[in-house]
């Protein structure tokens, strides 16, 4: 695979598995992408703790640039991706599917059998990322799948 690399400080993003070092990072890296709304610490310690080996990150030596988020079944029957962020300066050149290829080919290793996720409807970049990795829209949009004003469009992938 080759190198990542960005525009303005040519750092190479290496992919690998988070720490416990970087949850305070990985905290300021998600309220970045998900200003709205994004996981408090104790939450991403929980799913830290939970899930570590489906906690990838992006780093570029100074900073995390983006993450994907597992969880899964205790069967492996499923998993549900709970979050795919990247950095605005960092997006468009390809990391999400990197991230997402990743995880993917770590869950069918596990032997999951099908991948969750949810998205906002107006999300088309998003949409279209999952949508070229063969994930498929269930029907309709899931109206306050998140509480009032919060709707969701569930996508799954058959592995």
């Amino acid at each position: 695979m080759t190198a990542l690399h960005t525009h303005r400080t040519a750092r190479r993003l290496r992919l690998r598995g988070v720490t416990e070092a970087d949850l305070d990072a990985l905290t300021l890296l998600d309220r970045e992408v998900f200003p709205e709304e994004p996981y408090p610490y104790f939450v991403l310690r929980q799913l830290f703790d939970v899930y570590p080996d489906h906690l990838l990150v992006l780093d570029d030596g100074i900073a995390l640039k983006g993450y994907v988020l597992v969880g899964t079944a205790p069967d492996k029957s499923r998993s549900w991706i709970l979050g795919l962020g990247i950095t605005r300066d960092e997006r468009r050149r390809g990391h999400g599917s990197r991230l997402m290829l990743e995880v993917l080919k770590r869950l069918r290793g596990i032997g999951v059998g099908e991948v969750l996720l949810t998205v906002s409807p107006a999300n088309t970049a998003a949409i279209q990322l999952y949508e070229n990795l063969d994930f498929a829209a269930e029907k309709g949009v899931r109206k306050g799948y998140f509480g009032p004003e919060a709707d969701r469009l569930v996508m799954r992938l058959q592995l």
